[in-house]
């Protein structure tokens, strides 16, 4: 039996309604990756095997997760910047997809783990290209995550049959590395948004996900224009499209939402068991989507939301402490209440919410006993979060990346001290400058995608 305690720290405690609070002078005891107790410091006794963190003077959170983003995108960081949406797509990412290959891919999910952990991010729910290179470096780094192989119906029933062959090639490795134990790597089906992917590719992912027991991670209504052409080309909203193909029956995650509309509401409360919703509040000021998730309505409508990144082509960084904290600036704008998206439901949808993202409501998301001992030791001291009147409103808006000291994910040790102890960050980095240059390249022309959601889908 592996057994570590994290001893003489405060606690953050987020329950499933209601107020977060923060327990001090508390000792946490995990054993073989789960958490067996939380109780008073001192209560444990040392112990032969018994592997110790003394964190006093730093507060324990839930391990955050980022409920969507696509990894590997580290690469394109600071690439495409001051371009409208269409512009972003068509004319830089899209054309620099072409220039993926797996090795470059595994660089980027290399870099991009070793900058999630360092944040205190122990789970990610990601959507790419070549996602078994993406596990193949969560596996190694020591993360949690949820992946899931992007496919677009333009490029035939080949591509699509090889996704989800992917996702079952991440599963087995998942498996496999779990030694018996749950997999702390698992997959999902990544048919890409309702705009780029057909009705009968959206029913076939849905039939497949079933027989499968797969979820379903895609985009839909990123936008109120996506949602208007949508109904103006098929007379369906993005959601209608996912109920009637058998999608939201199946369980999905979807990316954004921002144009979900009133009439869309009632069909995800009748799948709210097995829906979430992810968003990502920096992407939409960045490229001036229009309004933002409406979270709101979307908690009324019994629909777990998450918080996520999206990648950082375009969020510049894969820092769920900045998404949190836009989360609720953005809420509050959004509603014109300064007393919505308080600083608990704040934590509680980066925590909680992510981890029903990420499918795993009942095993990840808070410090409890017979949760998976996820969890990152941050430090408040700092001159930006002092003095401390309340340290729940010091993570929401003042806490930074750089504040998180250790970090445990599966009851492993993945960082300490602030560095990395599964990986050689100067040998990431150094892997990452040498190619960052071959995926930006726009020299070679075309694209994997043409971004036009007014336009007709592709067949």
């Amino acid at each position: 039996m592996v057994r570590l305690v994290v001893r003489n720290c405060s606690v953050l405690v987020v329950p499933v309604e209601g107020e977060c609070r923060v327990d001090e002078f508390q000792d946490i005891l995990i054993e073989d990756g789960v958490i067996v107790e939380v109780m008073p410091a001192g209560a444990i006794a040392a112990g032969t095997g018994l592997e110790e963190i003394d964190a006093t003077g730093l507060i324990a959170v839930p391990g955050l997760v980022n409920s969507h983003t696509h990894s590997p995108m580290v690469m394109m960081r600071g690439a495409a910047e001051d371009v409208s949406i269409d512009d972003w797509f068509n004319r830089k990412i899209w054309p620099m997809e072409m220039n993926l290959t797996p090795e470059r891919v595994k660089v980027g999910a290399r870099l991009a783990c070793a900058e999630m952990l360092l944040a205190g991010v122990t789970t990610f729910v990601d959507h790419y290209f070549h996602a078994d290179q993406i596990a193949a470096a969560a596996l190694e780094t020591g993360l949690r995550a949820d992946l899931a192989p992007t496919f677009f119906s333009s490029t035939g029933p080949d591509a699509r049959e090889a996704a989800y062959e992917a996702a079952r090639e991440i599963r087995r490795m998942g498996q496999s590395a779990a030694n018996g134990g749950p997999p702390r790597v698992t997959a999902s089906l990544g048919p890409h948004a309702t705009y780029t992917v057909s009705e009968e590719d959206l029913r076939r992912t849905a039939e497949v996900a079933r027989a499968e027991s797969f979820r379903i991670h895609l985009h839909a209504a990123e936008t109120e224009g996506q949602t208007k052409s949508s109904q103006e080309r098929v007379q369906a909203t993005p959601i209608e499209v996912l109920e009637r193909t058998g999608v939201l029956e199946a369980g999905a995650l979807i990316a954004h939402g921002c144009g979900i509309i009133d009439s869309d509401l009632p069909i995800l409360a009748r799948h709210g068991a097995r829906t979430s919703v992810a968003a990502c509040p920096k992407v939409y000021l960045k490229l001036a989507m229009g309004p933002t998730t409406p979270i709101k309505q979307l908690r009324e409508a019994g629909i777990a939301v998450g918080v996520g990144t999206d990648g950082a082509a375009v969020h510049n960084t894969l820092d769920v402490w900045e998404s949190l904290r836009l989360l609720a600036l953005t809420q509050k704008q959004r509603e014109q209440d300064a007393e919505w998206m308080t600083i608990s439901d704040t934590l509680r949808h980066a925590t909680r919410g992510g981890a029903a993202a990420a499918g795993q409501p009942d095993t990840l998301g808070a410090i409890e006993p017979g949760r998976r001992a996820d969890l990152a030791l941050v430090d408040l001291s700092g001159p930006h979060c002092q003095p401390v009147h309340d340290p729940r409103a010091a993570l929401v808006y003042s806490a930074r990346a750089s504040d998180v000291v250790t970090v445990v994910v599966d009851g492993n040790i993945v960082v300490r001290d602030r560095h990395l102890t599964t990986a050689n960050l100067q040998e990431i980095l150094h892997d990452a400058k040498s190619v960052a240059h071959t995926l930006v390249d726009l020299s070679q022309g075309g694209a994997i995608q043409h971004y036009a959601p007014d336009a007709e889908r592709n067949p």
